[in-house]
């Protein structure tokens, strides 16, 4: 059991079948309470660092690598037996946290950040509703991605996530991990805690660089984040280099573009109230309340091509679920026999699961303080159904060809579609936000699950669990990070807040405020610049460059683009280094260890960091950070950056 068949990655030949590794004859240890239980504490502890990385960033790592070799290394070390399977499960369990922290954190941090009142509990249930929808939902397409079109999806992180629980290479990189997670987990920690150098280098450091920006409106920004660099990594040169050009075509180009034309006019698009001209506001301030509306239209654009795309998909799956439905009553009633690696939960306990949630979010509309009437909770209601469930195939497509679920772009289109409803249905001024913010979250958690899931469940397919017992632990996982990650927030929130100085950036629950505050107050939305965005992204899909990459670049502070694009040239370096392949693949895969403990390390400590400061401990060097921090920063990121590069070239073939 030390290899994935041959025939796991291509298509199937004629009359060909694929055989797991755990044989379906056979029943194996999978849900025990060793599995269970490591599960939910990776559940936890993932989601505390996965909210704060999200909320600071504005990426979600996804938790299956790391929790994967966890899995591996504890299951080793303890002996256990039949740990395969267990550890599946303590994957599968565990990786709820990312798809849930994505789904919460890319919406409802924008109720503070709106100024309007929130309760625990009601941000609770979005994302515990969310979740449970978007298991549901996905469920009736799992044999039509995972078996239907076998080796016709690459599927990039379920095949990164399966070799290490299969090789057991879990064992070896489990010390990786923990050195490149106690490197990165300081050093953000000295960052965030003490001040010891600046988070982010700014061309403003220098006097000409200040020049250019006050004149020219010209300025690049790099974080300086272990966790972020990390990210850059695993993200890839290809998709970061896309993300970094949509932040050059803003930064580089419109912004400095905008102030050239329109430099002595007060522009007004939202009827806010603007008054300082162009030419008076920083880069920055151009870019919050102009450029990035460009990079929302994108997003929102790049969601409904998804969808036309993917129409065949849809299609093709339901009537495969419909089938699964007829010929499941008949086969329960002849007692035929169901090989274990393919049952699912029956799709009618899936279908009264559906009617039930969708009655649950109802209650929560109508009864939960969302909207102000049984109507207003309908209108909720059904745009929560349709959008899920279309949106649904987009996102499990999505993770399927490049392990990327575009979840944010599309929430953006959720919350302009449910603004404009519900203005048109009465609701309007902070009850109106706060409503659309809470049904946005509610689509945001269950594209953001559904796409997370499907990883889970191929996963499963190649080695041979049992879907049924990753589906129905699913919801336990889901229930345990929707408390963790509310819990995190509201911390984090009474901790550094999400307006004023030194706030949480939380850039998609920004740009989602950004979107819905004029709708919902007799204003305008900027409705040229969305446009500008959807050209932009129809002309990109054209020339058959990734619209949705190119989009996000434009609307994230560059300063969190440039260290993405450095930890992707990193990961193209040390993986074409030698003339032998493995080689390269053993350097990839080691780099990808040392990226995941930078990122769990780096987050972990964020959270430390914050707790610190949430019970008034202050270590912070101010006076030192304000005259040295960006003088100082380069030193230790470049020792990172080298660190990185020299531990992943050392690896050589396995």
């Amino acid at each position: 059991m030390n290899a994935l068949p041959e025939n796991a990655q291509r298509e199937l030949r004629p009359g060909e079948e694929y055989k797991p590794i755990l044989t379906p004859e056979k029943k194996w240890s999978e849900v025990t309470p060793y599995s269970v239980g490591l599960g939910l504490l990776m559940v936890i502890i993932f989601s505390a660092a996965a909210a704060y990385l999200g909320l600071r960033v504005g990426q979600v790592f996804e938790a299956a690598i790391p929790i994967a070799i966890i899995a591996v290394g504890l299951t080793s070390a303890l002996g256990k037996k039949e740990g395969l399977g267990q550890n599946v499960i303590i994957q599968s369990i565990g990786g709820c946290s990312g798809a849930v922290v994505a789904g919460a954190i890319f919406t409802l941090p924008a109720i503070y950040i709106l100024g309007v009142e929130v309760k625990f509990m009601q941000m609770f249930m979005s994302s515990l509703l969310g979740g449970i929808l978007g298991i549901l939902f996905l469920i009736p397409f799992r044999k039509y991605f995972v078996s239907e079109m076998h080796g016709k999806y690459p599927f990039p992180e379920a095949t990164a996530t399966t070799q290490i629980l299969v090789s057991g290479e879990g064992g070896k990189g489990a010390g990786t991990l923990l050195v490149s997670g106690l490197i990165g987990g300081l050093y953000d920690f000295l960052v965030a805690t003490f001040g010891t150098w600046a988070e982010t280098l700014s061309t403003t450091v220098l006097g000409i660089g200040q020049t250019i920006a006050d004149k020219a409106k010209l300025v690049l920004k790099l974080n300086t984040g272990a966790a972020v660099l990390g990210l850059g990594y695993i993200v890839g040169l290809k998709y970061a280099f896309i993300i970094c050009c949509g932040s050059f075509l803003v930064w580089l180009v419109i912004i400095p573009l905008m102030n050239l034309i329109w430099g002595g006019q007060v522009i007004d698009l939202m009827h806010t109230g603007v008054t300082m001209t162009i030419g008076e506001m920083a880069p920055e301030q151009i870019f919050k309340d102009y450029a990035r509306h460009i990079g929302i239209g994108g997003i929102a654009t790049a969601g409904i091509i998804g969808i036309i795309k993917s129409f065949g998909v849809i299609k093709s799956a339901v009537g495969l679920a419909a089938n699964e439905f007829r010929k499941g009553a008949g086969t329960e009633e002849k007692g035929a026999a169901t090989l274990r690696t393919q049952e699912d939960i029956p799709m009618k306990n899936i279908v009264f699961g559906i009617v039930i949630a969708l009655l649950a979010i109802f209650a929560f509309f109508a009864f939960g303080g969302v909207v102000g009437n049984i109507w207003q909770a309908l209108v909720g209601l059904i745009i929560v159904g349709v959008i899920s469930f279309l949106f649904t195939t987009v996102a499990a497509n999505a993770i399927a060809i490049v392990g990327t679920n575009p979840v944010s772009g599309m929430t953006l289109m959720t919350l302009i579609i449910a603004s404009l409803i519900l203005v048109a249905v009465g609701l309007k001024g902070n009850a109106g936000m706060a409503a659309s913010l809470v049904i946005g979250g509610v689509v945001c958690t269950a594209l953001s699950v559904a796409g997370s899931f499907i990883t889970d469940l191929k996963i499963g397919y190649w080695i041979g669990s049992t879907p049924k017992k990753q589906e129905s632990w699913k919801f336990v996982g889901v229930a345990v990070a929707a408390a963790t990650v509310c819990g995190v927030m509201l911390v984090l929130n009474k901790t550094y807040g999400f307006v004023g100085d030194n706030a949480l950036v939380a850039p998609q629950a920004n740009a989602m405020a950004a979107v819905i505050q004029p709708m919902m107050n007799g204003g305008g939305a900027p409705w040229l610049l969305y446009g500008i965005g959807a050209l932009i992204a129809i002309v990109l899909t054209c020339f058959k460059v990734p619209a949705l990459a190119f989009a996000l670049g434009m609307f994230i502070p560059i300063d969190l683009n440039l260290p993405l694009l450095i930890g992707g040239a990193i990961s193209w370096y040390v993986s074409t280094r030698s003339s032998d392949k493995a080689v390269n693949e053993a350097r990839l895969n080691k780099g990808t260890l040392i990226a995941s403990g930078f990122i769990a390390g780096g987050a972990l400590m964020g959270v430390v960091s914050a707790l610190l400061k949430f019970f008034n401990v202050n270590w912070f060097l101010s006076s030192w950070n304000a005259a040295y921090g960006e003088a100082v920063a380069i030193i230790p990121f470049l020792g990172i950056v080298a660190y990185m590069v020299i531990s992943s070239l050392r690896s050589e073939r396995q």
